[in-house]
């Protein structure tokens, strides 16, 4: 069964026809990054957003990590998807199964105009150069696991034991709030969209590309 479709959000709306407009930041693409705390909802504000841009496609970094490297996957995302998307290509990764605890069959990312990454960590600095925007979910982190712990249920409490230790030292290595371009703040009816720490009156808050593929492809 197929869930209803989210009410229309104006500012939802109004932030996709702004992020349409942005030069391109990774090849062809405009790469707008989604993060936050676990259980921020940021998977929920990234499939809003993307049905905003007409179906963009969206990259969960759930895909990427795995037990084992909950955020050391930063190699295996730039091979996989950053550099054929640079190149002008499509991205081609395995997707990983939290169950089965290993890399199921390869997925195809499309180098499509914008494309949407959402997860925590989605702001590191070795992404960062190539994204158009970085967005952050405005909600603290205690109120964050709180959502996720309730989500997940009681058989995942060692699960958030261990991921709350290696979240809150990967944001003390990596911050990405501090270069969000906008915050994002869950409302009960929609969502508000802040200026981010990163952005001052005026300024383009990152150098961009050309449409072109790099020559180096």
């Amino acid at each position: 069964m197929h869930a209803s479709p989210a009410p229309a959000d104006p500012a939802v709306d109004d932030l996709a026809s702004r992020l349409r407009q942005l030069p391109p930041s990774c090849g062809p693409v405009r790469l707008v990054g989604v993060d936050g705390h676990a259980g921020s909802g940021k998977s929920t504000f990234a499939g809003r957003l993307a049905d905003a841009l007409g179906g963009a496609p969206v990259l969960h970094l759930d895909d990427i990590a795995t037990h084992e490297e909950l955020f050391a996957w930063t190699d295996r995302l730039l091979a996989q998807v950053i550099e054929p998307l640079r190149c002008g290509r499509s991205a081609r990764y395995a997707p990983y199964d939290w169950r089965a605890r290993g890399f199921g069959p390869a997925r195809v990312l499309p180098s499509a105009p914008v494309i949407v990454v959402e997860g925590v960590g989605a702001g590191r600095r070795a992404l960062r150069p190539w994204l158009a925007r970085l967005m952050w979910m405005e909600l603290s982190e205690e109120e964050a696991w709180a959502r996720g712990r309730a989500r997940d249920g009681a058989e995942q409490s060692e699960f958030w034991a261990g991921w709350v230790r290696a979240e809150r030292r990967h944001f003390a290595e990596d911050p990405s709030r501090p270069f969000a371009d906008l915050l994002i703040r869950p409302g009960i009816r929609g969502y508000e969209v802040l200026t981010g720490p990163a952005t001052t009156p005026g300024s383009e808050p990152h150098l961009t590309q050309g449409d072109d593929p790099s020559a180096m492809c």
